[in-house]
Formats: structure tokens, sequence, C-alpha cells
């Protein structure tokens, strides 16, 4: 499902802000030497034409032989551990995590759900630029004890052919019903649940900002 007008406006502006301009991104990736993550210092100091290229190298790589195909390109902030590890003080998305797993937000989430496993949530903030993209998988993580993925959509004024959609695919492999990233909109689901992002197109006029998670027992 997703609701619409999730947060209140200010509180909405104020963390796009966060994201668009106070996040000190990382850039999660998987290419055929697996999965990594590219530190912010290292990535921050990459062209354009770097980057690309290596968003373009690592979706290339998916039709090895023999390979899964699973590959991902997009950027990161893990909030759990940089909260844990006490970095960026004074980071807003430090607030946001306290919120989400303090108890009057985790009895919303049961009541939103129905479901009253629910004992915490964990969150990261994402950003898709073009050419940035997360292939199908059913976020399955049987250890991590996941119950329902959540995405609270940031950008506003997308536009379904910059791509960056949330689709869901069903084990025939067709897309079943597909999310568009709508300003202010929570979008939720139970997990298994097969889906992808869509890649983003080179004509988007913004970045796919969101902050991502699950809701864990």
């Amino acid at each position: 499902m997703q609701v619409t007008g999730y947060l209140l406006p200010d509180a909405a502006e104020r963390l796009r802000t966060c994201l668009a301009e106070e996040v000190p991104w990382t850039l999660a990736l998987r290419d055929a030497q697996g999965a990594r993550t590219i530190d912010h210092a290292t990535y921050s100091v990459l062209t354009d034409e770097q980057a690309q290229r290596l968003f373009a190298e690592t979706a290339a790589s998916a039709g090895q032989e023999g390979d899964d195909g699973f590959r991902f390109a997009y950027d990161s902030y893990m909030m759990v551990r940089a909260y844990q590890e006490r970095r960026d003080p004074g980071l807003l998305l430090h607030r946001v995590l306290e919120l989400f797993n303090s108890p009057d937000y985790l009895a919303f989430a049961r009541h939103l759900t129905g479901d009253t496993r629910i004992r915490r949530i964990n969150a990261q903030a994402t950003r898709y630029r073009p050419g940035q993209f997360l292939r199908h998988h059913n976020d399955e993580e049987l250890d991590e004890g996941r119950l329902y993925a959540y995405v609270l959509n940031l950008s506003r004024g997308w536009q379904a052919d910059w791509g960056g959609l949330l689709q869901f695919i069903g084990d025939d492999g067709r897309v079943q019903d597909t999310f568009l990233p709508t300003w202010n909109t929570l979008s939720l689901f139970a997990v298994p649940a097969g889906h992808a992002v869509s890649l983003v197109a080179p004509w988007a006029r913004d970045d796919r900002l969101s902050i991502t998670g699950w809701m864990l027992m």
C-alpha cells in the first residue's frame, strides 16, 4: 500500500533538505566483484563521468554467464551504523532513527500493519541518480526478522518516465504493480516480495530521495 501525506509538510520539507544538502553519501554497489560500499571520501571526488562509467559497468556485468545477475548501484547512508558509531553529530537522520524506534511510533507501525510482532525499525537514506538502479530481489532475510519493507519518498514532482519506479514482480516474471515515488508518500509491503527499482533515466531532473528500511520482529 501507499500512504500519501505521510509527514507534516514542514517535517517533509526539512527532511528533504537534509537528504539533498547535508548527508555524506556513500555508494552501495554490487558488480561482478560482489557487494561493497565506496566510502564518502572516495566517492565524493569522482567526476560525473567516472561515476557514470562505474554505474554502466555495474549494469553491463549483470549479463555474465553463470551469474545470478543481481546488481545494484545507488547512494546510501546507513543510519543505524552511523548512529551506533556516533558519526556526523547533529545530522537530522539520527533523530529520525530515534523517532522510528520510539514507543509511540512502534505502536503506530503495529496499528498501521495490524501486526503486533514489530519490535524495531531500521533505516537507511537512499539517493538514486541517473544511471543508478536496484535489480530484482525479494528482501528476504530470515536472520534479521524482516516483516515489512518501507520507502518514505521525498522527491518532488517525480515523473514516471524518469525511472526510479518501485516495481513488484511476480513469479512469472511479469510486473504486477508499480509505485511512483510520489512526494511525501510512504510505500509499504510485506516481505518477501519480488521487486526492483528501475534505472533512473539520464533526463531525470531530480534525485530520487528516500528513507528506506524494514520493520523487524
